[in-house]
Order: C-alpha cells, then sequence, then structure tokens
C-alpha cells in the first residue's frame, strides 16, 4: 500500500549554526519570532571542553558547543514550551515509523545526525560528525522532504539515506534521536529565559570545578599545546594543531563563529533589556571571536609551514591564554549585571 503524500507548510531559513537555526525555524513555525542568536543563548549553545585522553578522529577531544539537543531542550524549557527530546530508539524502523506519526499530525520533526552521508553535502563537506542537526518536513513515497539550516535551499532524502544517517557510526551517535515542539504558549516569557540563559552559560565557562571544562579547559589546552612539539614530534603536533583548526572553523559552525552568534544574542538582549552593559559585553565577546580568528590564521600558517620564526607553538599557547582571558572576563561581566 503506497504511503500518502504529506507536506507541511514550514518555512525553511539558512542559518549559522544547524541546531540554533532549526530551534529558531521551529519556534517561527509556531508563531514566534525567535531569532537564531536568541535560540543559541537561550539554550546556552556556547560551551568549551577539552578532554585530551578521549581521541575523535586520533586527536584530542575539543569541542566550542554543547551537547547535541541542548540548544533545543533548554530553549524550549526556559521559554517555558512543552517539547519532547527522544534520546534514542533502539530499532531504527521503529524511528522512521515514529517520525511518519509526526508528520502525519502536521509536527516538523528536528533530528541528529551524522554527516558523513549526507546526499546532498558537497563531498568537501563530508565528515565523521554526528552532532548536525536538521528538521523533516514532510513526506512523498520513499522521498523525505528536509531542511537543514546549513544549505540554502531545502533537499530531500531517501528513506534509506535518512535511516543511515540517523544511524551514523562513531563518538556521538545519534541512535535516531529525534525533537519537537507539542505546544506552546501565546506569549513567551523572553527576558526571563535570557537571564537563565545567561547565568547558566556563565556557570558553565567559569565556575564548573571540572579543570577541562569552560575557561580551566582552555587554560589546560593552551600548557598542553606548547608540550606538543617536545612530546609528540613536529608531525603529530601539527596533526592535533589541526584538529583544534578545524572544530574552531569547521564543525558545526565553530569556535569563533560560536562566539559571534553569542556576541549578537547580547546585543540583542542588551536592547531588550536596554541594558548598556550587555551591549558592552557584546563588543567584548566580538573581539574574542575575532582574537580566535587570528588564532586560526596563524595556526594555518604554522600547520603549512609558513609560519613566521616567532610564530611557533609558545605563541600559539600564549594566544590561547589571552583568549581565555578575554573570555574569562566577558563571563564576570556578565556574571555582574543585574537584570
Amino acid at each position: 500500500m503506497e504511503s500518502k503524500s504529506i507536506l507541511i507548510d514550514y518555512t525553511h531559513r539558512q542559518a549559522g549554526h544547524c541546531e540554533s537555526g532549526a530551534t529558531s525555524n521551529l519556534f517561527n513555525f509556531y508563531g514566534h519570532k525567535l531569532s537564531e542568536p536568541m535560540a543559541f543563548g537561550i539554550g546556552n549553545g556556547l560551551y568549551f571542553s577539552y578532554i585530551p585522553f578521549l581521541k575523535v578522529q586520533f586527536a584530542p577531544m575539543i569541542s566550542f558547543r554543547n551537547l547535541p539537543n541542548t540548544v533545543f531542550h533548554r530553549s524550549a524549557k526556559n521559554l517555558g514550551v512543552d517539547a519532547t527530546v527522544i534520546k534514542k530508539f533502539k530499532d531504527p524502523n521503529a524511528a522512521m515509523l515514529a517520525l511518519d506519526r509526526n508528520l502525519e499530525k502536521g509536527i516538523p520533526t528536528g533530528m541528529q545526525v551524522g554527516v558523513f552521508n549526507l546526499t546532498f553535502f558537497p563531498p568537501e563537506y563530508r565528515m565523521h560528525y554526528n552532532m548536525h542537526n536538521l528538521v523533516c518536513f514532510g513526506k512523498e513515497g520513499n522521498l523525505y522532504h528536509i531542511s537543514d539550516t546549513v544549505m540554502e535551499h531545502r533537499h530531500v532524502l531517501t528513506y534509506e539515506d535518512l535511516m543511515r544517517v540517523r544511524y551514523a557510526k562513531g563518538p556521538f551517535a545519534p541512535n535516531g534521536k529525534m525533537y519537537w515542539i507539542n505546544t506552546i504558549p501565546k506569549e513567551l516569557d523572553i527576558k526571563s529565559a535570557v537571564i537563565t540563559g545567561i547565568k547558566k552559560t556563565v556557570y558553565e565557562m567559569i565556575k564548573v570545578p571540572f579543570p577541562l571544562i569552560g575557561v580551566k579547559g582552555l587554560r589546560w589546552m593552551a600548557r598542553d599545546l606548547k608540550k606538543w612539539p617536545r612530546k609528540h614530534g613536529d608531525a603529530k603536533a601539527a596533526f592535533y594543531l589541526g584538529q583544534i583548526l578545524r572544530m574552531n572553523e569547521d564543525f558545526g559552525t565553530g569556535g569563533a563563529g560560536f562566539r559571534y552568534i553569542y556576541g549578537a544574542f547580547l546585543k540583542e538582549s542588551g536592547e531588550l533589556f536596554n541594558n548598556p552593559e550587555l551591549l558592552e559585553a557584546s563588543d567584548m565577546m566580538g573581539k574574542t571571536a575575532n582574537k580566535w580568528r587570528e588564532f586560526t590564521y596563524i595556526g594555518a600558517r604554522n600547520c603549512r609551514g609558513r609560519s613566521k620564526p616567532e610564530e611557533d607553538y609558545g605563541m600559539l599557547g600564549n594566544m590561547l591564554n589571552e583568549i581565555a582571558t578575554m573570555e574569562e572576563n566577558v563571563y564576570k561581566k556578565l556574571d555582574k549585571i543585574k537584570l
């Protein structure tokens, strides 16, 4: 028996980051104009962790973003929205059936997927990265209509291809995870959600006692980076440095990109509260993002053997310490602002 065609009237908008873009678009679908930066900030997208004993693609685990589904889950929670985040399905067929049932009810549904087998991605962007997000909003026969905010236009995936990316293997395997909005209030208390979001980000970046998280993790990575050539040799040190650069620029939006988005969130929040201190913090975060970009540029020159003599691992480590201090100053400022 042929399945009926379903196409939800869902507006695809391109965004800087997959999950905050998906979250923003899902809120817009339900009639609330929540910008991507606002979703990112309220949902605590900004983060940093450095786990040297855990290897991803044969290099130390580094993350500039929070865990998958955090942005959507915390945005919904902080705004008082009834939403569902399915952690995983053991059976891939059950996961696809659950998606079909949502579509039949007219519910656009977000999913965590792996990037490597996304057929509409250019080959150069396909990598073993399992924290990507997209939204499904329709089905026609064997084809699923997909909104991926990394892409300019909407796309389709076959049943088999969608199942494959939903069950990609490796670190942070999605295991069929999906999320959606059930009901949403007519009015959202954005101001309260902004305050909650800022407090949580401040806590995670400067108050978590674990030394590999937040600003502490940045400083730990700076110390390790200086030792890599002596400890591992030039080739492996360059490979590890390249991992930092990839995570800072290519994975998701990248660390620098996340800082620009958070700066935009602080600017929008400053205008919402008419608070000049938030606007100043926004400017400080923008300068931090610029410093991350400078670090990437010099680091890339180093990896390619084109750096100046003084642009060595010692200098790069010092730059990371400077960035850590710049970020710490932003979070300390935010911690003192009374809203």
